[in-house]
Protein backbone atom coordinates (compact mmCIF):
# COMPACT_ATOMS: atom_id res chain seq x y z
CA UNK A 1 0.00 0.00 0.00
CA UNK A 2 1.12 3.76 -1.11
CA UNK A 3 0.63 4.68 2.63
CA UNK A 4 2.99 1.44 4.18
CA UNK A 5 5.58 2.45 1.22
CA UNK A 6 5.95 5.73 2.11
CA UNK A 7 6.14 4.78 6.10
CA UNK A 8 8.79 2.46 5.73
CA UNK A 9 10.88 4.94 3.63
CA UNK A 10 10.40 7.44 6.51
CA UNK A 11 11.41 5.27 9.03
CA UNK A 12 14.37 4.15 7.58
CA UNK A 13 15.20 7.55 7.50
CA UNK A 14 14.92 8.22 10.80
CA UNK A 15 16.82 5.24 11.31
CA UNK A 16 19.60 6.28 9.34
CA UNK A 17 19.64 3.14 7.09
CA UNK A 18 19.19 5.71 4.41
CA UNK A 19 19.97 9.46 3.66
CA UNK A 20 17.81 12.29 2.62
CA UNK A 21 18.61 12.10 -1.02
CA UNK A 22 17.51 8.35 -1.09
CA UNK A 23 14.64 8.82 0.73
CA UNK A 24 13.68 11.18 -2.17
CA UNK A 25 14.82 9.10 -4.79
CA UNK A 26 12.74 6.38 -3.04
CA UNK A 27 8.82 8.44 -2.53
CA UNK A 28 9.37 9.55 -6.18
CA UNK A 29 6.79 7.81 -8.37
CA UNK A 30 8.13 4.72 -10.51
CA UNK A 31 9.17 6.30 -13.48
CA UNK A 32 9.69 4.40 -17.17
CA UNK A 33 6.03 2.40 -16.55
CA UNK A 34 5.40 2.58 -20.53
CA UNK A 35 6.31 0.08 -22.84
CA UNK A 36 6.03 0.03 -26.58
CA UNK A 37 2.95 -2.80 -26.18
CA UNK A 38 1.60 -1.62 -22.34
CA UNK A 39 1.78 0.91 -19.82
CA UNK A 40 1.72 -1.58 -16.41
CA UNK A 41 0.18 -0.22 -13.74
CA UNK A 42 2.53 0.03 -11.28
CA UNK A 43 0.27 1.75 -8.53
CA UNK A 44 -2.37 -0.97 -8.76
CA UNK A 45 -1.15 -2.67 -5.58
CA UNK A 46 -1.24 1.11 -3.82
CA UNK A 47 -4.78 1.79 -4.71
CA UNK A 48 -6.12 -1.61 -4.47
CA UNK A 49 -4.46 -4.32 -2.39
CA UNK A 50 -2.79 -6.42 -5.46
CA UNK A 51 -0.78 -5.93 -8.05
CA UNK A 52 -2.29 -5.85 -11.54
CA UNK A 53 -2.93 -9.30 -13.13
CA UNK A 54 -1.40 -9.71 -16.26
CA UNK A 55 -4.62 -11.43 -19.13
CA UNK A 56 -1.90 -13.66 -21.23
CA UNK A 57 -4.22 -14.33 -23.68
CA UNK A 58 -3.14 -13.08 -27.50
CA UNK A 59 0.09 -11.42 -25.69
CA UNK A 60 3.35 -13.52 -26.68
CA UNK A 61 6.10 -15.00 -23.89
CA UNK A 62 8.10 -11.73 -24.36
CA UNK A 63 5.08 -9.41 -23.70
CA UNK A 64 4.14 -10.64 -21.06
CA UNK A 65 7.52 -11.44 -19.31
CA UNK A 66 8.22 -7.87 -19.64
CA UNK A 67 5.14 -7.21 -17.62
CA UNK A 68 5.78 -9.21 -15.08
CA UNK A 69 9.28 -8.06 -14.09
CA UNK A 70 8.27 -4.66 -14.45
CA UNK A 71 5.27 -4.99 -12.24
CA UNK A 72 7.88 -7.64 -9.75
CA UNK A 73 10.16 -4.50 -9.66
CA UNK A 74 7.14 -2.55 -7.44
CA UNK A 75 5.61 -5.69 -5.95
CA UNK A 76 7.13 -8.22 -3.25
CA UNK A 77 3.24 -9.73 -3.70
CA UNK A 78 3.04 -12.68 -6.17
CA UNK A 79 2.86 -11.60 -10.19
CA UNK A 80 0.04 -13.75 -12.16
CA UNK A 81 -0.63 -13.95 -15.95
CA UNK A 82 -3.67 -15.67 -16.56
CA UNK A 83 -5.12 -17.65 -19.66
CA UNK A 84 -1.10 -18.90 -20.63
CA UNK A 85 -0.30 -21.71 -22.48
CA UNK A 86 2.40 -24.00 -21.60
CA UNK A 87 4.32 -23.43 -24.64
CA UNK A 88 4.13 -19.83 -23.73
CA UNK A 89 5.17 -20.60 -20.23
CA UNK A 90 8.68 -22.79 -21.54
CA UNK A 91 9.48 -19.64 -23.67
CA UNK A 92 8.99 -17.35 -20.73
CA UNK A 93 11.35 -19.53 -18.52
CA UNK A 94 14.17 -18.58 -20.38
CA UNK A 95 14.36 -14.79 -18.81
CA UNK A 96 12.07 -15.71 -15.58
CA UNK A 97 13.83 -19.17 -14.45
CA UNK A 98 11.64 -18.91 -11.35
CA UNK A 99 7.86 -18.75 -12.69
CA UNK A 100 5.85 -21.60 -11.88
CA UNK A 101 3.00 -22.90 -14.32
CA UNK A 102 -0.09 -24.34 -12.57
CA UNK A 103 -1.20 -26.17 -16.05
CA UNK A 104 -4.71 -26.77 -15.01
CA UNK A 105 -5.73 -23.46 -14.54
CA UNK A 106 -3.60 -22.04 -17.12
CA UNK A 107 -1.81 -19.23 -14.78
CA UNK A 108 1.90 -18.26 -14.49
CA UNK A 109 3.09 -17.07 -11.41
CA UNK A 110 5.82 -15.17 -9.92
CA UNK A 111 6.15 -15.21 -6.22
CA UNK A 112 9.11 -13.52 -3.75
CA UNK A 113 7.50 -14.20 -1.04
CA UNK A 114 4.12 -16.73 -0.41
CA UNK A 115 1.46 -15.13 0.78
CA UNK A 116 0.10 -15.82 4.16
CA UNK A 117 -3.16 -18.06 3.91
CA UNK A 118 -6.05 -16.47 5.93
CA UNK A 119 -9.41 -17.02 6.46
CA UNK A 120 -11.22 -19.06 3.85
CA UNK A 121 -12.66 -19.36 0.53
CA UNK A 122 -14.29 -22.30 -0.89
CA UNK A 123 -14.54 -23.12 -4.29
CA UNK A 124 -16.90 -25.99 -5.89
CA UNK A 125 -17.39 -27.21 -9.15
CA UNK A 126 -20.15 -29.35 -10.31
CA UNK A 127 -18.63 -31.68 -12.44
CA UNK A 128 -14.64 -33.16 -13.74
CA UNK A 129 -15.20 -30.77 -17.52
CA UNK A 130 -15.47 -27.29 -14.98
CA UNK A 131 -12.27 -28.18 -13.26
CA UNK A 132 -10.12 -25.63 -15.92
CA UNK A 133 -12.08 -22.73 -14.45
CA UNK A 134 -12.57 -24.07 -10.77
CA UNK A 135 -8.68 -24.41 -10.53
CA UNK A 136 -8.52 -20.89 -12.44
CA UNK A 137 -10.75 -19.77 -9.65
CA UNK A 138 -8.87 -21.51 -6.54
CA UNK A 139 -5.01 -20.65 -7.77
CA UNK A 140 -6.23 -16.95 -8.19
CA UNK A 141 -8.04 -17.21 -4.09
CA UNK A 142 -4.75 -18.78 -3.03
CA UNK A 143 -2.44 -16.19 -4.36
CA UNK A 144 -4.39 -13.06 -2.88
CA UNK A 145 -4.17 -14.67 0.57
CA UNK A 146 -7.25 -16.96 1.17
CA UNK A 147 -6.90 -20.16 2.45
CA UNK A 148 -8.57 -22.46 -0.39
CA UNK A 149 -10.44 -25.54 0.31
CA UNK A 150 -11.72 -27.18 -3.21
CA UNK A 151 -14.88 -29.76 -3.63
CA UNK A 152 -14.80 -31.17 -6.83
CA UNK A 153 -17.69 -33.01 -8.73
CA UNK A 154 -20.84 -32.16 -6.24
CA UNK A 155 -22.69 -31.18 -8.68
CA UNK A 156 -26.76 -31.08 -8.37
CA UNK A 157 -27.24 -34.46 -10.29
CA UNK A 158 -25.99 -36.38 -7.71
CA UNK A 159 -27.62 -34.11 -4.60
CA UNK A 160 -25.77 -36.19 -2.17
CA UNK A 161 -22.09 -35.36 -2.94
CA UNK A 162 -23.00 -31.67 -2.36
CA UNK A 163 -24.67 -31.86 0.96
CA UNK A 164 -21.71 -34.02 2.48
CA UNK A 165 -19.68 -31.60 2.13
CA UNK A 166 -22.45 -28.67 3.35
CA UNK A 167 -20.93 -28.52 6.83
CA UNK A 168 -17.75 -27.46 4.99
CA UNK A 169 -18.86 -24.60 3.00
CA UNK A 170 -20.53 -23.14 6.09
CA UNK A 171 -17.01 -22.32 7.55
CA UNK A 172 -16.09 -20.27 4.20
CA UNK A 173 -15.99 -16.62 3.96
CA UNK A 174 -16.57 -16.60 0.58
CA UNK A 175 -18.30 -19.50 -1.90
CA UNK A 176 -17.05 -20.14 -5.72
CA UNK A 177 -19.43 -22.13 -7.34
CA UNK A 178 -18.47 -23.58 -10.85
CA UNK A 179 -20.71 -24.94 -13.01
CA UNK A 180 -22.39 -25.42 -16.85
CA UNK A 181 -25.00 -27.21 -18.58
CA UNK A 182 -28.08 -25.80 -16.29
CA UNK A 183 -26.16 -24.03 -13.96
CA UNK A 184 -28.21 -24.90 -10.84
CA UNK A 185 -25.30 -25.64 -8.57
CA UNK A 186 -25.30 -21.83 -7.66
CA UNK A 187 -28.82 -21.83 -6.31
CA UNK A 188 -28.35 -25.10 -4.17
CA UNK A 189 -24.71 -23.59 -2.81
CA UNK A 190 -26.70 -20.03 -2.00
CA UNK A 191 -29.18 -21.70 0.29
CA UNK A 192 -26.47 -24.27 2.33
CA UNK A 193 -24.23 -21.13 3.03
CA UNK A 194 -24.51 -17.68 4.62
CA UNK A 195 -21.42 -17.02 2.86
CA UNK A 196 -21.58 -15.17 -0.25
CA UNK A 197 -21.76 -17.09 -3.26
CA UNK A 198 -19.69 -16.09 -6.45
CA UNK A 199 -21.33 -18.15 -9.21
CA UNK A 200 -19.39 -18.35 -12.49
CA UNK A 201 -21.04 -20.40 -15.52
CA UNK A 202 -18.78 -22.76 -17.46
CA UNK A 203 -19.27 -22.97 -20.80
CA UNK A 204 -19.92 -26.76 -20.59
CA UNK A 205 -23.02 -28.48 -22.35
CA UNK A 206 -24.95 -29.52 -25.09
CA UNK A 207 -26.16 -27.64 -27.81
CA UNK A 208 -29.16 -26.01 -25.85
CA UNK A 209 -26.71 -24.68 -23.23
CA UNK A 210 -25.67 -22.38 -25.80
CA UNK A 211 -21.55 -21.72 -24.33
CA UNK A 212 -22.79 -21.37 -21.39
CA UNK A 213 -25.37 -18.50 -21.71
CA UNK A 214 -28.18 -21.49 -20.36
CA UNK A 215 -26.19 -21.38 -17.31
CA UNK A 216 -25.24 -17.48 -16.95
CA UNK A 217 -29.21 -16.49 -17.30
CA UNK A 218 -29.74 -19.36 -14.53
CA UNK A 219 -27.83 -17.99 -12.23
CA UNK A 220 -28.73 -14.46 -12.57
CA UNK A 221 -32.25 -15.88 -12.26
CA UNK A 222 -31.27 -17.87 -9.08
CA UNK A 223 -34.09 -17.74 -6.59
CA UNK A 224 -31.50 -18.06 -3.48
CA UNK A 225 -30.02 -14.66 -1.99
CA UNK A 226 -26.49 -13.74 -1.77
CA UNK A 227 -25.42 -14.82 -5.26
CA UNK A 228 -23.16 -12.55 -7.16
CA UNK A 229 -22.42 -13.84 -10.64
CA UNK A 230 -19.50 -13.14 -13.20
CA UNK A 231 -19.13 -13.93 -16.41
CA UNK A 232 -19.01 -17.40 -18.52
CA UNK A 233 -15.78 -19.18 -17.70
CA UNK A 234 -14.40 -16.26 -15.70
CA UNK A 235 -12.73 -18.36 -13.22
CA UNK A 236 -9.94 -15.74 -12.35
CA UNK A 237 -12.78 -12.71 -12.30
CA UNK A 238 -14.86 -15.60 -9.54
CA UNK A 239 -11.49 -16.10 -7.68
CA UNK A 240 -10.39 -12.72 -7.02
CA UNK A 241 -13.74 -11.22 -5.89
CA UNK A 242 -14.11 -14.14 -3.30
CA UNK A 243 -10.18 -13.77 -2.69
CA UNK A 244 -11.12 -9.45 -2.10
CA UNK A 245 -14.33 -10.53 0.08
CA UNK A 246 -12.34 -12.92 1.69
CA UNK A 247 -9.90 -10.45 2.75
CA UNK A 248 -12.31 -7.66 3.69
CA UNK A 249 -13.50 -9.65 6.30
CA UNK A 250 -10.58 -10.72 7.87
CA UNK A 251 -9.96 -7.32 8.29
CA UNK A 252 -13.07 -6.94 10.06
CA UNK A 253 -12.67 -9.46 12.16
CA UNK A 254 -9.02 -8.38 13.39
CA UNK A 255 -10.35 -4.82 13.46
Amino acid sequence: MEKDRVLRILNQFAAGQIDQEQAWLALQPPAGTDLDFARPDLQREDRCGYPEVIFGQNKSAAQISEIMQRLAEKSSQPILATRCSEEKYRLLQAQIPQAVYHAQAKIISLTREEPVPRGLVAVVCAGTSDLPVAEEAAVTAGFLGARVEKYYDVGVAGIHRLLNVAPALQKAKAVVAVAGMEGALASVVGGLTAAPVVAVPTSVGYGAGFGGVAALLAMLNSCAAGIGVVNIDNGFGGGYLAGVINRQSCHEENA
